[in-house]
């Protein structure tokens, strides 16, 4: 699920240009449509810079992919995922494979007509992504060092993608002729048919293969003629149009249903970025008919939605085809080709789309809202915060964390003793070239709550539920981005300290779960039982809610749900941990009930749990509560 929700993240940045593009192409095709002039400049103008982005739709995801799949990619990722792109659709074009079979291109296989679409390249950007990270950093012999590094990715793209261009000249028409047939199939099911018909075309709008499911239906492939027939007025009244007409409800007020929901569940603190992504597909979707901006915002990130929406889309046109109702269109289910094409020979009481759409408005947005905070689906404006921000400028981090970062650095021996560096919720995970090293008892000086090595090379430094700070400044320093701060600056107590994280003291609470307290060295995991997080207790629960022990804010909420950090009134971080190794749950059993910045009060239920569930996994229920960033304080509960 984590790849499938960072392959939706990428996908965002290629589909965030779609709107404007469709926008501008519906233009186009309207002024054509109204004035009746094929050679309209304006129409031409319009419809040539939108088609510029949609008609190359498949090429922006193998970019956009390249990019955001790799691990800090440059850009050059994102040359390597051009590179795959051009060379598999290259080799696969009709021509070439023309000149590969020793035939005429009009004997050439259909399929290959089709093979620049999304599916493609989502699998050139994958391919790409990959190299890069794999042979970014290849080292070749003197005589070969000018290829070596970074100029080897595009290299090995091209041989990776030979392979894939290989596999896709035999899979590739199977996999084509076999929707044509499936197609010719579904037409002789009448009104069931056609709902199966949008079932499928939703399901493979993923993939980029619906084209070959609509050819069937919407052209000359299997005798059907749908989209020609109604424009020309030369179809059967009551017939042609069965397989458009149930687009234009779920089109143009279905999906914008779903936005109202997304944006409605979207965080406090990204409403705004959820509403531009949200508003600009839902104008796109409404007016003129694609859909692939609100889609592809949530089909990777909340897939069991997607398949509700295909569902949704299925069922409209098995209702359309059914009901006394046909509407078609030249570019796609809109109000724009709903407008033009309203007083066409072939529509039959256009009016009830109005209606179904009214309807379909009200299904999508209390389905989707209902989905989304039963399941906490990650759809946008609620995904899992991230403390930094990975667009901000260099130089912009927090001087305290720069200097805390730069003895870090010191201390684990050197930028070039670390080999990779990562951090989970409260620690920097790292993999360094010598253990030996690394000083633990400069790590606590420089602000460590503590030091653990696992074995091996690996090293963690737990610091707090800031260390997303720290990280993003050892990086600054590291790749030179940033320099190291004065000695002065490097040797003083880091600016915002409270007296929380040097006093000792007993911290008094709510006890946050109902249960039996015992001492945090019961706890049959070392990182806790030796307080290497931190001073705290333990408690055997009975009961199923945490809850808030005093007033404060929501440091971090966990994707999975098994653990939540407050930071309370005075500065104080603390984290309630329910049970041990309950992070392979991957959330069952669990039910989130705040979100990250919320402020709470003493009491606040912030998270739920089903201890059944927890002994049948295998897992120990206690749950350690444990002050992270005082390590000279108690811990006792009212």
């Amino acid at each position: 699920m984590k790849f499938f929700q960072k392959l939706g993240r990428s996908i965002m940045l290629p589909v965030a240009v779609l709107p404007v593009a469709a926008i501008l192409s519906g233009i186009g095709f309207w002024i054509r449509s109204a004035t009746g002039d094929d050679g309209n400049i304006a129409a031409i103008f319009l419809a040539a810079a939108g088609g510029a982005l949609l008609d190359n739709m498949a090429l922006l995801f193998a970019i956009g992919i390249s990019i955001g799949m790799a691990k800090k990619s440059d850009g050059t990722s994102a040359l390597a995922g051009l590179v795959s792109w051009l060379v598999v659709t290259t080799l696969l074009d009709p021509s070439k494979v023309a000149g590969i079979q020793g035939i005429a291109e009009a004997e050439v296989d259909p399929a290959f007509g089709f093979i620049k679409n999304v599916f493609v390249g989502i699998l050139c950007g994958l391919i790409g992504a990959y190299c890069y990270d794999r042979f970014k950093d290849t080292k070749l012999p003197d005589a070969l060092s000018f290829f070596s590094g970074k100029r080897s990715v595009a290299i090995v793209t091209a041989g990776v993608s030979l392979v894939l261009a290989l596999v896709l000249y035999v899979v590739w028409p199977i996999v084509f002729g076999g929707l044509v047939g499936f197609g010719e199939w579904i037409v002789t099911l009448g009104p069931l048919g056609a709902g199966i018909y949008g079932f499928m075309n939703r399901l493979l709008i993923p993939l980029g293969l619906h084209h070959a499911l609509n050819s069937v239906f919407w052209f000359d492939v299997a005798g059907i003629n749908d989209l020609n027939n109604f424009l020309s007025g030369t179809g059967t009244y009551g017939v042609t149009g069965q397989y458009m007409t149930g687009f234009f409800p779920v089109m143009m007020f279905g999906l914008p249903g779903a936005a109202l929901a997304m944006y409605v569940t979207a965080k406090t603190t990204r409403k705004k970025v959820a509403a531009g992504l949200l508003l600009s597909g839902a104008v796109s979707s409404f007016f003129v008919g694609v859909t692939e901006p609100l889609e592809f915002a949530f089909m990777f990130l909340a897939p069991v939605l997607y398949v509700i929406h295909a569902l949704f889309m299925g069922i409209s046109l098995a209702i359309s085809a059914l009901l006394p109702v046909r509407m078609g269109f030249g570019f796609s289910g809109g109000f724009i080709d709903l407008v033009l094409q309203w007083m066409n020979p072939m529509a039959q009481n256009p009016w009830i789309i109005l209606v179904m759409g009214v309807f379909w408005f009200v299904v999508y947005f209390l389905v989707f809202r209902f989905v989304i905070l039963r399941f906490r689906l990650k759809t946008p404006g609620r995904e899992d915060d991230e403390p930094g921000d990975e667009d901000a400028p260099a130089g912009s981090t927090d001087e305290r964390y720069r200097a805390t970062a730069a003895r870090f650095l010191d201390a684990l021996g050197g930028r070039e003793n670390i080999v990779e560096l990562e951090n989970c919720a409260t620690r920097l995970r790292m993999e360094v070239a010598d253990v030996s090293k690394v000083d633990d008892a400069a790590l606590k000086r420089a602000g460590a709550a503590g030091t653990m090595k696992p074995g091996g090379t690996s090293v963690q430094v737990v610091y707090g539920l800031n260390v997303q700070f720290v990280k993003d400044a050892m990086e600054d320093l590291m790749a030179g981005r940033t320099s190291a701060p004065s000695e002065n600056t490097r040797l003083a107590e880091p600016e915002g300290t409270t007296t929380t994280t040097v006093t000792a003291t007993t911290i008094r609470l709510r006890q946050p779960v109902e249960g039996r307290v015992v001492p945090l060295s019961e706890v049959p995991d070392p990182t806790f039982a030796e307080a290497i997080m931190g001073p705290g207790l333990a408690i055997e629960p009975s009961g199923d809610t945490v809850v808030a022990p005093a007033d404060g804010t929501i440091g971090h909420v966990f994707d999975t749900g098994h653990a939540v950090a407050v930071v309370l009134s005075d500065g104080t971080e603390l984290l309630v941990h329910v049970g041990i190794d309950t992070v392979e749950m991957k959330g069952d059993g669990f039910t989130t009930l705040v979100e990250t910045g919320q402020r709470v009060t003493a009491g606040t239920p912030l998270l739920r749990f089903d201890l059944a569930k927890i002994r049948a996994a295998g897992h120990p229920t206690i749950t350690p509560v444990v002050i992270l960033n005082n390590e000279a304080a108690s811990l006792s509960f009212d």
